[in-house]
């Protein structure tokens, strides 16, 4: 253990911890989607009171997410060279800490959620199950990655009602758009880790079906996202610009398909992240530039 944790004189500021630990600079990839969800719902610029408690909402939630799937898999992690340096494995951060994280991340979601529309108010264990469930599923099945679409899917549907209090089919299809996407590109992820996945005895495709399944079932789910986002789009009193970000999304994907390929995993790091975090921000400046013009 002495090894592997560092001393309490070299480590980062507890807040910085708790930032690597959740990963922070990844809500890029989900909190974009929210606003999209939200200027959709009104067509146009939604109050700055709804947009504030949006944000906590899903500071809150995505930090409860990514808190208990590192409190789950803190074994699973120490074991992987990739993930052994993390901060539960290497000791950086305690159980105690993690948890208390966790219940304090819960408290911001459901004070956020309550300044919100009532359907909210009913509907919030939803997402906080599915953060439960997802670390569990990559033990028993090759599905989770759509598990964790769906997941990270509900934050286009959740601002939608969270404004309007209720549940149109565009918010629906536009959530599913999210959830093929995430899981798309989760596919990718997998692919860091599928030796070690297979040693431990975890699922994904890319260990159900190898590479070549993975790379497959993320272009065929990237193609169902862009035809989800023309299904809202058509369902929507929307104008040029969501358009060109309809193309501009197509566009990026195809770009992050031709970064890999079975066999040449080199680029993998620009094609996960970096990619991924433009998609998202691109897309939703065309929706919000959309809504307000």
């Amino acid at each position: 253990m002495a090894a592997v944790t560092a001393s309490t004189s070299t480590l980062a500021p507890l807040p910085a911890r708790f930032a690597r630990l959740v990963k922070i600079e990844h809500t890029v990839f989900a909190l974009p989607f929210a606003y999209v969800g939200a200027f959709l719902a009104v067509g146009g610029a939604p109050s700055s009171h709804d947009l504030v408690w949006i944000t906590l909402a899903m500071v809150g939630a995505r930090s409860l997410a990514m808190a208990l799937n590192r409190l789950i898999d803190a074994g699973i992690d120490a074991r992987n060279p990739r993930t052994a340096g993390r901060e539960l494995p290497s000791g950086q951060l305690s159980v105690a800490q993690v948890a208390v994280f966790c219940v304090a991340s819960l408290a911001l979601f459901l004070v956020a959620v309550f300044q919100l529309a009532p359907l909210t108010h009913v509907l919030w264990p939803i997402p906080v199950a599915g953060f439960v469930i997802y670390p569990y599923l990559k033990r028993v099945t090759w599905l989770c990655h759509f598990w964790l679409g769906i997941v990270d899917g509900l934050a286009p549907v959740g601002a939608w009602v969270a404004i309007t209090n209720h549940l149109p089919w565009q918010a629906w299809v536009l959530g599913a758009a999210v959830a093929l996407w995430v899981a798309g590109f989760d596919l990718f992820y997998a692919l860091f880790d599928v030796d070690v996945d297979r040693a431990q005895r975890l699922h994904s495709i890319a260990t159900r079906f190898d590479v070549r399944g993975a790379f497959l079932g993320a272009r065929l789910a990237h193609a169902a996202t862009v035809a989800c986002l023309v299904v809202a789009g058509l369902g929507l009193s929307v104008g040029a610009l969501y358009w060109i970000g309809v193309a501009a999304v197509c566009a990026l994907l195809l770009y992050e398909h031709m970064l890999v390929r079975p066999g040449d995993l080199r680029r993998l790091d620009a094609a996960f992240f970096t990619m991924n975090g433009v998609i998202s921000v691109a897309f939703a400046a065309f929706v919000i530039g959309d809504a307000l013009t």
